[in-house]
């Protein structure tokens, strides 16, 4: 049922439901935007709960806890400031958990919000930028709103939805979210550098959410027959298309096809997947699967941190106390690469942030990922290789990629850190064999 003017919520909506919607570039503003105008009349008689994603559009605000309850995976980009105001409920969950939640009911989805482009010559409408755990979302919402938005490209992969499933039917009022540009400078090209190194011709990619992951497509468009399996990908994926670089030639699964969940970029990322045959858009299920992952070759997995300590754990999620970042799907590529023959699982960051080192003896946050989960740590200094590595040799390495004025305190420190592991070990201990 198509609908004109503005969206009438409080017909749909429902107190105590939770309302789902597209994250990041695939946020429906019109209809976010007049679920915030009038939360008051559709709260009225009960709270509602709001899932938090990925947020570029600046829509949910602190003051809307007035009536909103939010809940979410992650804290980033213009809705941080819900962390910072403590009026986010964060769900530290692995990424690729979420389909099944979502249909297990423990996060329950009552009401979903899609943007979608025009219907097909069938009548059916297809998920626009994003598919991830959406599919899931929609099996099991009651109420189905779709944004209609001319501007989307026809993407390939995803479920299509009958005009039964759609409750009302709005006309876009409001441009497509772009993703905010990284800002990428000498140090985030001189690790993306470190990593392209280890990139070989015929790899396939995942790439990360974060400055460094996506300072490194930049860097391999010399390379040859590269592919694609992630959960996001970025406006760099055209470029690398353009220099031939990337063709999925030599994927082993899905080959000839690069597969991922959300398109996170701006007009010439959509101009690019606009019906373009060698992109599909798959479920956090197919993405995430460690099976499928396994089952790649050469699956070089790029993550971001927060910092990292010198045994190897790492913290993606919490800066300065305030809840930035996410569990996300690091852990779920990281396992994946390793278990891929010749697959690389990489983390990538900055040395330092200010005058502080972010190679630390103890985390300031969280363990995202675990020590035994690490694989190759990158800095601008170098790469750390962790894998089967003793805590001793661990340290050693660790100290070595650290901003150069902070390795003889992080030496000094992590004398007692290795006591405590039992391998006391003294100076001459960290020089390598």
């Amino acid at each position: 049922m198509r609908q004109a003017g503005e969206p009438l919520l409080q017909d749909w909506i429902r107190p105590g439901d939770t309302v789902m919607w597209g994250q990041g570039t695939a946020e429906p503003l019109t209809l976010t935007q007049a679920l915030v105008a009038q939360r008051a009349s559709i709260a009225r008689h009960g709270r509602v709960r709001v899932w938090v994603g990925l947020g570029f559009g600046g829509t949910l605000q602190p003051e809307h806890a007035d009536c909103l309850d939010f809940v979410g995976y992650i804290s980033g980009a213009s809705q941080r400031g819900l962390a910072q105001a403590g009026v986010l409920d964060v769900l530290p969950v692995h990424y690729s958990q979420l389909p099944a939640m979502i249909r297990s009911g423990a996060l329950k989805v009552d009401v979903l919000m899609l943007q979608v482009p025009p219907p097909g010559a069938d009548g059916r409408y297809q998920l626009g930028l994003a598919h991830e755990y959406l599919g899931a979302a929609l099996e099991v919402a009651r109420t189905v709103l779709v944004e209609v938005h001319p501007d989307l490209p026809q993407l390939h992969g995803g479920p299509g939805i009958g005009p039964e499933r759609v409750a009302a039917c709005f006309e876009a009022r409001h441009p497509i979210v772009d993703a905010p540009a990284a800002r990428i400078g000498p140090v985030e090209q001189a690790i993306a550098a470190h990593i392209a190194a280890l990139v070989e011709n015929g790899a396939t990619l995942q790439l990360g959410i974060g400055a460094v992951p996506e300072a490194v497509p930049a860097a391999l468009l010399d390379r040859r027959d590269l592919g694609l399996h992630s959960g996001a990908a970025g406006d760099g994926i055209v470029a690398l298309a353009e220099s031939g670089a990337l063709t999925h030639a030599r994927k082993i699964v899905d080959k000839g096809v690069g597969v991922l969940g959300i398109l996170l970029g701006g007009r010439r990322l959509r101009e690019f997947a606009h019906r373009n045959t060698s992109l599909r858009l798959c479920g956090t299920e197919y993405t995430h699967d460690p099976e499928v992952l396994a089952a790649q070759e050469r699956l070089v997995a790029i993550n971001g941190a927060i910092e990292v300590d010198l045994t190897g754990q790492v913290n993606a999620e919490v800066a300065d106390g305030v809840y930035v970042g996410a569990v996300g799907g690091a852990v779920d590529f990281l396992r994946g690469a390793r278990r891929s023959r010749g697959g690389l699982p990489i983390v990538g960051l900055p040395a330092r942030s200010g005058a502080r080192s972010r190679i630390v003896l103890n985390l300031a946050g969280p363990v995202s990922t675990s020590r035994a989960d690490a694989g190759l740590i990158v800095t601008e200094y170098g790469v750390a290789d962790l894998r089967d590595q003793p805590l001793s040799v661990r340290v050693r390495r660790m100290i070595a990629i650290a901003a150069p004025e902070h390795r003889e305190a992080l030496e000094r420190e992590s004398y007692t850190l290795l006591a405590r592991a039992g391998a006391a070990l003294g100076p001459a201990a960290f020089r390598e064999a």
